[in-house]
């Protein structure tokens, strides 16, 4: 009976996880509002978000902090560099200091932009479906500006495979 009971608690609690950690739905009107918005980049540019509509986008959240976020940042970068060609595009929103970015680069370049969301990124990723807030979480959006996929947590290459094959 007691193992009954733990196994019953163990699925209620994976349930629960389950359910709190996977990307919520997203309101009206928010991609529209991803579409208007801009960012700065490391050298202090104006990245407008326009700029990617009309091909696919791959947009991920991350930090310097986050170790399951840096882990994917080479996958991520490798994937931009095999589809780059075909039109898909890979941008990188950093929740993170200005410093701890450009330092993070110096040692690990990136092919793919980077923009510097800070905590308007937070919001930004709850906005489109990530009510905690956790690291890492990858939306992409079709052609066509719509969003097609989210994750919470790193990519992987079966996901990367997957996500190109879909737009």
């Amino acid at each position: 009976m007691m193992a009954g009971v733990g196994a019953a608690a163990a699925v209620a609690g994976a349930g629960f996880a389950w359910w709190r950690l996977r990307p919520h739905d997203v309101p009206d009107g928010v991609e529209a509002s991803f579409w208007n918005a801009s960012m700065e980049t490391l050298d202090g540019a104006t990245l407008t978000m326009r700029k990617f509509h009309g091909r696919p986008l791959l947009l991920n959240f991350w930090a310097t902090w986050c170790p399951p976020c840096v882990e994917e940042l080479p996958l991520l970068n490798s994937f931009y560099g095999a589809h780059a060609g075909k039109g898909f595009q890979v941008l990188g929103l950093a929740i993170d200091q200005p410093a701890a970015v450009r330092k993070f680069l110096d040692r690990m370049p990136l092919d793919f932009p980077i923009a510097l969301a800070g905590l308007t990124g937070t919001d930004l990723g709850r906005a489109l479906g990530n009510e905690v807030g956790g690291l890492p979480f990858s939306v992409l959006f079709g052609k066509d500006g719509n969003i097609l996929r989210r994750k919470m947590g790193q990519l992987t290459e079966k996901d990367l495979a997957q996500w190109s094959s879909e737009v």
